[in-house]
């Protein structure tokens, strides 16, 4: 009886735990206002589960007992039935209540798996036309999206309908003498032979529909092809071969169906089993040897021009399907020189350049701006713009949020942790491309609390990305809010978010779901308390939109008086016939190791930047601005989901400024570009104009160079924007292949994609190249390993940008000096070069655009720092002394060496360039000498 009751009391407690969970949730989602997603969502999982599992368990229930009733009156006696009536006559008393407790079993498992189905449901019950055909079947590419995964979705689920009740009835035909392994006469009884045949009957006519639907299914099939890893779309081999042979064995199915039904009545298995072994052969036959026999003999012979209709169509849906199909592409020839006369046109350009390094200097704020060890910042800081304080122009602005860190706690509690640090404070904003003299950025909102260029705003931080930890707060209970001249300032919490902890269910389910039966007892949780959870800003919007894969960079943006956390939703498919399929985590991979949020999806093959959501972060209210008003995903999931997506006009235009074009989208759209650049399927055929993304030559990893958000103008455009940029070299190359920008800035321009493509015989530098270039300078090199020879000094090098300027293209990178003690880096000096100029080095972007060009072009003075002075081509090195002779001859190879191995790979002379560049890792070397250990980066192969 204890026992009982210690199984009863577990079960119980299991129960609740399982309640608490889904009682929380409930109570989640109506603290945030969105009760409907819960609801909406609950009912469709619950219907889904109730309808499929009722036909689970009806149709295993249903031909258990048809094999119970057909079963043979007498059974003849043998060994085995002998051995079966022990069974048969211990079933007697439990036989209902054991086929009732096997139905309900299937019809359990079959019913969870139909639940978590509940958004290709939604999407087929609200699918809304594309207006687009594809090239083959002429069917709306909503057909593919929508409606196509929900049908192979129930022909599955009448598989597994089938493949469980024909063991099912076949084992209780066994028991009752319907099928017998022994003794004489019939192995089958009439009942049973024709029982079994319906049912296999019923499977091979699945099969037929699932034939008829892969024939649909070609339209999305993914194969690898001309250095594509996911060309997806009908090939001429699918379309001529695999396409009649689908028809030929559906029809095939068909027939062996029809002789499976016909079984009972004919009385005999023969013309069902050699209709499913012709269906087999055929399979064999049609589906794999006429495929390649075709493969071979009509398509190799003459590939490209059979290839080139369905190239076509892969081409033109893969870059419909991604949004590169509006790409702006402009051949140039970059500038191999240029004068102030030539660059006066790009002034706003040059003097916006960002030479703050957002993902450099986080320790600087970290260091000048933390206050207290309970705050942080995130190691990646955010680029927006603001307006300059002194002059009102809007400018690039690097941006953070000093949030709550847990880790600098001093003394860890429940109370401590829970109900006493609640909350970070305010933002630090610094002018993007200004450092002072100290080589530190100039802040433009700073302090505790902050003031500056930014004006009031509600700075307390209830809500951000380092907000991982559950807060209780109001109750009565007063949290630390911050230090000040009269000392530690308390607060109570008043933003009306989280759910209440009146109720005594409510602190037992939070108590059960956190794990903390605290909650249940603690006398700190008084009349009125809330607890907060799921705070990141990643988290919310997740959870109210489900149906969005969310971008993995959430941007703080001050306006209206509050602080909000501004995260791009995007809408995807991996349904969009012809377009080629890509991996987002892939895709959105850098050297900064940023990933797509916790939402992203595995592969797609259709996205759009639909949704723009905002968190605040002092209330945590969510709120989805719909921002792609063509997208029929989108339009799908809004009628799914009524209500939970404002419209387009709803944004509020404090608001509006702030919107960029996400990263994630971006670097997907890059890599697609990379073999989609390419139009023409003839040369896309031929492969030899794949572009990729260069390697970041900053970092050691060797990981793809991240985009960069710039303020700059292209080449044909009136005025400079706000863009995110990035560069392509060539698949087997170093040198620049194109350059690309998209503007970022809301207006009739936002997501216009600019392609600047350099002329194949140019020897524009790439990145690793301009790098190998800045390693190459002697005075760069001497001045380098004086810092780190010094042995108190470690080098930074902050992101390398390349900038269309004079009709050519402009690199410049900042040096970062960070003492062996100081806690972060300091901006020293300036690296640039320009086509064929000598590289500068210099204190500052002013002295370098000098050096380049004759004139600043309006660049703002970027004050030296406390490092060792320059060489020549800035000032003098330490004492007055010159370069050593050693160390000029050694540059001297260098740049020599790197000259040659630029012409042979201009010449396309792969000898001369192999050669050449072995010369130039032995000159690296022998410069690396004659300075002193502890050279820059090496240059890149």
């Amino acid at each position: 009886m204890v026992l009982l009751g210690g199984v009863a009391l577990l079960a119980l407690l299991l129960l609740f735990v399982a309640f608490a969970g889904f009682w929380t949730d409930r109570l989640w989602f109506r603290s945030v206002h969105y009760g409907s997603v819960f609801g909406t969502r609950l009912r469709t999982e619950l219907g889904l589960f109730a309808v499929f599992g009722l036909v689970m368990a009806g149709a295993t229930a249903l031909n258990a007992w048809l094999a119970f009733r057909l079963r043979p009156p007498l059974a003849a006696m043998s060994v085995e039935q002998q051995s079966l009536d022990r069974y048969r006559t211990g079933l007697v008393p439990v036989r209902r209540w054991l086929l009732l407790g096997a139905a309900l079993l299937a019809g359990g498992v079959a019913g969870a798996g139909a639940a978590g189905q509940w958004r290709l449901w939604l999407l087929w019950t609200n699918a809304t036309p594309f207006g687009v055909r594809d090239g083959q079947f002429h069917r709306d590419v909503s057909f593919y999206a929508f409606d196509l995964p929900w049908y192979r979705f129930l022909v599955g689920f009448g598989f597994g309908v089938v493949l469980v009740s024909v063991p099912a009835s076949a084992l209780v035909h066994y028991l009752y003498g319907g099928l017998r392994l022994q003794g004489p006469g019939r192995r089958a009884s009439a009942g049973a032979q024709g029982h079994l045949a319906v049912l296999l009957g019923v499977l091979v006519l699945l099969k037929a529909v699932a034939y008829w639907l892969d024939r649909y299914a070609l339209a999305v099939k993914t194969g690898s092809w001309k250095g594509v890893g996911g060309y997806t779309g009908l090939r001429y081999v699918d379309a001529n071969a695999f396409l009649p042979a689908k028809t030929i064995l559906c029809c095939v199915a068909l027939i062996c169906a029809v002789l499976f039904f016909l079984t009972p009545v004919r009385r005999t298995w023969a013309p069902a089993l050699l209709g499913f072994g012709l269906m087999v052969l055929s399979a064999v036959l049609i589906g794999g040897l006429y495929p390649a026999i075709v493969q071979q003999f009509q398509v190799k012979p003459n590939e490209q021009a059979k290839e080139t209709p369905y190239l076509r169509q892969n081409i033109d849906a893969t870059r419909q399907a991604y949004g590169i199909a509006g790409a702006l592409t402009t051949e140039t020839a970059p500038a191999a020189s240029a004068d102030a006369g030539t660059v006066a046109a790009d002034a706003r350009t040059v003097g916006a350049i960002r030479l703050l390094d957002p993902n450099i200097v986080s320790p600087t704020f970290q260091q000048l701006e933390q206050q207290r060890s309970y705050y942080g910042f995130p190691s990646t800081l955010a680029v927006d713009r603001y307006p300059d304080p002194r002059t009102g122009a809007v400018q690039d602005t690097v941006i953070g949020v000093r949030e709550l860190d847990p880790s600098g706690v001093q003394q860890h509690s429940w109370i401590n942790d829970h109900f006493a640090y609640t909350h970070g404070y305010g933002v630090v904003a610094a002018a993007g491309n200004q450092v002072d003299a100290s080589g530190q950025p100039v802040l433009t909102e700073s302090g505790l609390p902050a003031t500056g260029a930014l004006g009031d705003f509600q700075q307390r931080v209830y809500y951000g990305e380092r907000t991982t930890d559950y807060a209780v707060v109001d109750g009565g209970n007063r949290e630390i809010d911050y230090t000040s001249d009269a000392g530690q300032q308390s607060y109570q919490y008043s933003g009306g978010s989280g759910v209440p902890l009146d109720d005594p269910l409510t602190r037992a389910a939070f108590a059960a779901a956190f794990g903390q039966p605290q909650f249940l007892y603690s006398g700190a949780i008084g009349k009125g308390a809330r607890v907060l959870y799921d705070r990141t800003p990643q988290q919310r919007v997740a959870k109210v939109a489900p149906w969005l894969t969310l971008d993995g960079d959430p941007y703080p943006v001050v306006e209206g008086g509050r602080l909000v956390w501004v995260l791009d939703g995007y809408t995807t498919s991996d349904d969009y016939p012809f377009s080629s399929r890509t991996t987002l985590a892939d895709a959105a991979r850098d050297s900064l190791g940023g990933q797509p949020g916790p939402t992203a999806a595995g592969q797609v093959n259709y996205i759009r930047d639909s949704v723009k959501a905002t968190v605040d972060a002092y209330t945590g209210a969510v709120t989805l601005y719909q921002w792609d008003q063509q997208d029929p995903v989108l339009k799908t999931w809004m009628k799914a989901f009524p209500g939970t997506v404002l419209p387009r006009a709803a944004i509020p235009a404090a608001l509006l400024p702030h919107l960029r074009y996400p990263q994630d989208l971006f670097e997907v759209q890059r890599t697609v570009l990379g073999a989609y650049h390419v139009t023409d399927p003839a040369s896309f055929f031929s492969g030899t104009d794949l572009w990729k993304v260069p390697q970041d030559p900053t970092d050691d990893r060797r990981t793809p160079q991240p985009p960069y958000y710039l303020t700059l103008r292209m080449p044909g455009t009136p005025a400079a924007d706000f863009s995110l940029t990035s560069t392509f070299v060539p698949a087997d190359r170093d040198n620049l292949a194109a350059f690309l920008a998209v503007d970022s800035d809301p207006g009739p321009d936002y997501g216009t994609i600019r392609i600047l493509k350099v002329a194949g015989d140019s020897d524009a530098l790439g990145p690793n190249q301009a790098q190998s270039k800045f390693n190459a300078d002697a005075g760069a090199a001497y001045w380098l390993n004086q810092v780190k020879n010094g042995g108190d000094s470690d080098v930074q090098y902050g992101n390398l940008l390349t900038l269309p300027v004079g009709g050519g293209f402009l690199e410049v990178e900042p040096v970062y000096v960070k003492g062996r003690g100081a806690k972060y880096p300091v901006l020293q000096k300036v690296l640039a070069v320009y086509g064929d100029h000598d590289v500068a080095f210099a204190a500052d972007l002013p002295d370098a655009l000098r050096a380049l060009f004759g004139t600043d072009a309006g660049a703002t003075p970027v004050a030296p720092g406390a490092g060792p002075p320059s060489p020549p081509g800035g000032t003098a090195p330490p004492g007055g002394a010159a370069v050593p002779p050693d160390v000029r001859k050694a540059a001297g190879d260098v740049e020599k060496a790197y000259a040659d191995s630029q012409n042979a790979l201009k010449a396309g002379d792969w000898t001369g360039y192999a050669a050449a560049q072995k010369e130039l890792q032995q000159a690296m070397a022998e410069l690396a000498a004659a300075t002193g250990p502890g050279g820059g980066p090496s240059p890149a192969p």
